[in-house]
């Protein structure tokens, strides 16, 4: 494998930061993290571009703080994309075996699955992601690889996952413009399954809750397939907004006391904690119980956990979620999520982060790592797995001309 074939890189470009993962293949199939870039994100709301300037010096200034710590040029990233404009639904294939024995063949599975893919979509809109779930051969379904097989009907259930082609080509075009390609495009809350869920987990039934500043993603899996997937336009970002106008201190400052001091069950809070809250226009700080703080926290996290579980039971996988609730993202750090998802959801709930990866591990063993680290995980497994698959995305596909188009005119 050449040098420069080693290296795959993860960027996440989130409303509050954005963040760039570079992870080396080693020679045991195991992957190290070798380099970590952060940067404030700026030009950038709920997962969609609305100042490219801005967005394009943020990404290139984490991608900078990449390359230094790695050591090594990035040219390609792996870009996740999120936000309101992601919609997915579920869709069937149906084929006919061909050929004298009646075998499948691989040909015969992907013709299945473009079957499945032939959706009318409304205009603007690009497919994402076609994620197989299970195969149906003539009559036996639960099928997981049909390959070798014998019938002489195929059929494919395949999660399909669309996005804004506007929205999708603008983050392209901002990470262009930071100076590199888009070797893949990646749904969000997929890249952070990969890194905190396991097996397991995907099997017996789990919807994972990525937490990121403006918007909250989840999806489901269940017999080791994704089968929803879905967005609310609530985050992190709400909760510091709730601490800036319930106690009047300005929004970087109630950042800061969330970090430090906030908590979203309030039972968890002593009585006689205090904290120092700073105010508007330089007057003096205040002391005041944590507890207020709690108060303003806890009905904004109540919020998300009955958005979430209304989406879940509306989309009838309410009784599939055997192992529970996996929380990840900056959000999920606030001290008593993991309590009152317990609570409302009456599931088991944990925090996840990104632990199957070797080199900088302690670093990145965070939540607020997981959709990066994912994107170096997911990246390396198609890899191994199917080469073409990586960068054979329609997004993909429009990176070289628009990198070529910037070089032109900037």
């Amino acid at each position: 494998m050449a040098r420069r074939e080693r290296y795959l890189v993860g960027l996440d470009v989130g409303t509050s930061k954005i963040s760039a993962i570079v992870g080396e293949m080693m020679d045991d199939g195991t992957v190290d993290i070798i380099g970590i870039g952060l940067a404030d994100s700026k030009g950038i709301r709920r997962g969609v571009v609305n100042n490219v300037d801005s967005a394009a010096e943020a990404i290139k200034k984490a991608l900078d703080e990449a390359e230094l710590t790695a050591g090594v040029e990035i040219d390609t990233v792996h870009l996740a994309l999120s936000g309101a404009h992601v919609k997915a639904f579920n869709s069937r294939g149906v084929v006919a075996v061909a050929g004298r024995n009646r075998e499948i063949a691989r040909e015969d599975v992907k013709r299945a699955i473009d079957a499945a893919r032939a959706v009318a979509l409304p205009a603007g809109r690009d497919i994402l992601h076609v994620l197989p779930q299970d195969f149906v051969v003539d009559d036996q379904d639960g099928i997981a690889v049909p390959v070798g097989m014998t019938g002489s009907r195929l059929e494919v259930n395949v999660h399909v996952v669309t996005g804004s082609s506007s929205s999708m080509q603008n983050m392209v075009a901002c990470v262009n413009r930071a100076g590199v390609e888009v070797g893949d495009t990646v749904l969000e809350q997929l890249a952070a399954s990969e890194a905190v869920l396991t097996p397991d987990e995907k099997e017996l039934g789990v919807c994972v809750v990525d937490i990121g500043g403006g918007t909250t993603d989840f999806a489901v899996f269940e017999r080791g397939s994704l089968w929803h997937a879905g967005v609310l336009a609530v985050g992190g970002d709400h909760f510091t907004n709730d601490i800036a106008v319930g106690l009047r201190m300005p929004i970087p400052e109630a950042e800061k006391l969330k970090r430090r001091s906030g908590c979203a069950l309030t039972s968890l809070v002593p009585e006689d904690e205090t904290m120092e809250v700073a105010s508007i226009a330089g007057r003096r700080s205040r002391m005041m119980p944590r507890r207020v703080l709690s108060e303003i926290l806890q009905p904004r996290a109540e919020e998300i956990c009955h958005l979430l579980w209304d989406e879940i039971r509306k989309a009838g996988f309410e009784k599939s979620l055997n192992s529970g609730i996996v929380l990840t993202g900056g959000g999920s750090m606030l001290e008593g999520m993991v309590e009152i998802a317990e609570q409302i959801f009456d599931l088991p709930v944990r925090r996840g982060a990104p632990e199957e990866v070797g080199g900088l591990a302690d670093h990145v063993n965070s939540p607020a790592f997981a959709t990066s680290v994912g994107l170096v995980m997911y990246a390396h497994r198609n890899l191994q797995q199917e080469p073409e698959r990586v960068g054979a995305g329609a997004i993909g596909r429009l990176t070289g001309r628009l990198r070529t188009l910037f070089k032109e005119f900037f």
